[in-house]
């Protein structure tokens, strides 16, 4: 018999769900009108789950699945997830770690490029009728700011920082950064103190791991950054205070936000909506069909590992 998985999130790759469905049977929970009915028939046959970061899995539904071996979160967010409850258990909990950095840093430099140089805006301008209307073929709109060589502060130099600042180097930009600890393996500067990041940065660029963290760009983070200087976030919404972050971009404080991730999502502060400083993603940095392709496979590995008794590449249970 193949071993049953609780599928809690939908994979939108059709050849990984063709592989899922060859290898498992899979238990598509997310589909279920009456989920506790479908639990209650179900979870004692579950031996793996399949999730994603956002959506996570509760420990009280965890705790309907005696039989549980693993949780596969398609994606690198686990804070939705009760860890140490999971290694109580022996239950292992896997991420796709790695496989969505480069597309999160293409994302990264495309929003303060696009802030830069006002792509978004002069597609509005142009897509609304208003420069065929214009009596000159002068377009009035504000000159743009170069990106090429600006200063880039970024937060964490991790997998996506390390990738982020190898785009802006190719740009020419000045990099620094902040993290716990100095990282020996990194050309750039090292700059303890957030602030000084900030206050030394004409873009600061949220790239931290934050599963637990809590929000550290503030308004005095955000009234250092200055008000010719950009904020890019595609890390976690949680890490801006998104009141302070408002209130700067309404007042100039700051000259323009990128934000993919939100504190609420998918709620998002209806203030923002009408800057035009700002450009937003619904939190869709990794979704290109090539990262979300071996996303599924890590998935798809990391279930086979475990029923073969195996530990899992990208395991953050130990």
């Amino acid at each position: 018999m193949k071993p049953e998985v609780l599928q809690l999130s939908p994979i939108l790759i059709p050849e990984i769900r063709d592989q899922l469905d060859e290898l498992f049977t899979i238990r598509r929970y997310y589909e279920q009108a009456d989920k506790a009915a479908y639990l209650a028939q179900h979870g004692a046959n579950i031996r793996g789950v399949i999730t994603g970061g956002h959506t996570g899995i509760s420990q009280a539904v965890m705790a309907q699945l005696p039989n549980l071996e693993v949780v596969a979160v398609n994606g690198v967010g686990t804070d939705a997830i009760d860890l140490a409850y999971a290694r109580d258990r022996g239950i292992q909990v896997t991420a796709t770690i790695g496989a969505l950095t480069e597309d999160v840093a293409d994302l990264a430099i495309g929003l303060l490029i696009d802030l830069c140089r006002g792509i978004s805006t002069g597609d509005r301008y142009v897509r609304s009728g208003e420069w065929a209307k214009s009596a000159t073929p002068l377009v009035p709109l504000p000159l743009a700011r170069q990106f090429s060589g600006m200063r880039i502060g970024i937060v964490g130099m991790g997998r996506v920082g390390r990738a982020v600042a190898a785009r802006a180097a190719a740009f020419g930009c000045p990099i620094s950064y902040t993290d716990l600890r100095p990282m020996n393996d990194v050309p750039h500067t090292f700059v303890a103190d957030l602030l000084s990041l900030a206050n030394g940065s004409d873009a600061l660029i949220l790239a931290a791991a934050a599963d637990k963290g809590e929000a550290i760009v503030n308004a005095e983070v955000l009234h250092a950054l200055g008000r010719d200087s950009y904020l890019i976030n595609i890390a976690r919404g949680k890490l801006v205070d998104e009141p302070a972050l408002v209130a700067a971009l309404q007042s100039g404080q700051i000259a323009g936000a990128g934000l993919d991730v939100f504190a609420d999502e998918p709620q998002v502060p209806g203030e923002l909506f009408e800057l035009e400083q700002v450009v937003l993603q619904p939190h869709r940095a990794s979704a290109t069909v090539q990262t979300r392709t071996r996303m599924g496979q890590m998935v798809v590995a990391s279930l086979v590992d475990v029923f073969a008794g195996r530990k899992p590449n990208g395991s953050v249970t130990g």
